[in-house]
């Protein structure tokens, strides 16, 4: 930047402070293309902020490649001043898929590994959910918009059991999920701070976590506000507009 336009990198830097611009830093988004994004918008939301009577709300999804990782040499442990390391490379140990269904209200969360992540293994779960549910409630289930849960063979298994409603979220709006932050913090606390020489190592951990957790639910709260949302979606879609516009 210094050379192109003729001046010294300090001027540079002065100009980049002074209009607070930070080209250093870039942060990834994706704008939803679903035509139908308000509606399903709201029909999830809704769920988050008046549940309904007699029902579960279950957040599910599945998360795949869990990878058994060996890292080459052992870290070092947090210390006043200094971080927690651990080496960039690593050697891998195979990868196990996690399903979950997170209870909203609750905390708790229904959960298998499978080595795969097809409609079948999807399937599979869907019919864990229903031998461990309460038979005396109705279930509605936020899922993304992943080919297996859209595949003919769970439509038609789905189709005779009127008790199970799928709320499918907008295209490339997985935040809206609360079930990813379950595997936010499954990422953070188990699969990226452990070393694993197996898959079933791996396992043995998560499921030690889930049962954590189940002891001691800690529930994810919906708190902010689908208008305020929308507002922002909004003022984002114009601003992508406008750079197009100048491109």
């Amino acid at each position: 930047m210094a050379r192109h336009a003729g001046v010294s990198s300090s001027s540079v830097q002065r100009i980049w402070v002074r209009n607070d611009l930070k080209p250093h830093i870039t942060r990834t988004f994706k704008l939803s293309n679903d035509p139908k994004f308000e509606e399903k918008f709201w029909d999830v939301i809704g769920l988050y902020l008046n549940p309904p009577e007699k029902a579960l709300v279950l957040c599910c999804d599945e998360k795949s490649q869990c990878q058994a990782l060996k890292r080459s040499q052992p870290g070092l442990p947090l210390s006043p001043g200094h971080p927690r390391t651990q080496t960039h490379d690593y050697r891998r140990h195979g990868t196990i898929t996690l399903f979950a269904a997170l209870n909203y209200l609750e905390g708790t969360l229904i959960s298998r590994t499978e080595q795969h992540h097809t409609h079948v293994e999807w399937l599979r779960f869907l019919k864990q959910i229903e031998r461990e549910a309460p038979k005396d409630v109705t279930l509605d289930l936020i899922v993304d918009n992943y080919v297996t849960h859209k595949h003919a063979a769970v439509r038609a298994w789905l189709a005779k059991r009127p008790r199970f409603n799928v709320h499918f979220t907008p295209t490339s709006s997985s935040w809206m999920n609360l079930v990813e932050r379950f595997f936010a913090d499954l990422t953070g606390d188990v699969i990226r701070a452990g070393g694993f020489t197996s898959v079933r190592e791996l396992t043995r951990d998560i499921h030690a976590y889930l049962e954590q957790r189940n002891a001691k639910p800690r529930p994810y709260v919906w708190k902010a506000k689908g208008a305020e949302i929308l507002a922002k979606i909004g003022r984002a879609r114009a601003a992508l507009a406008n750079a197009q516009a100048v491109t």
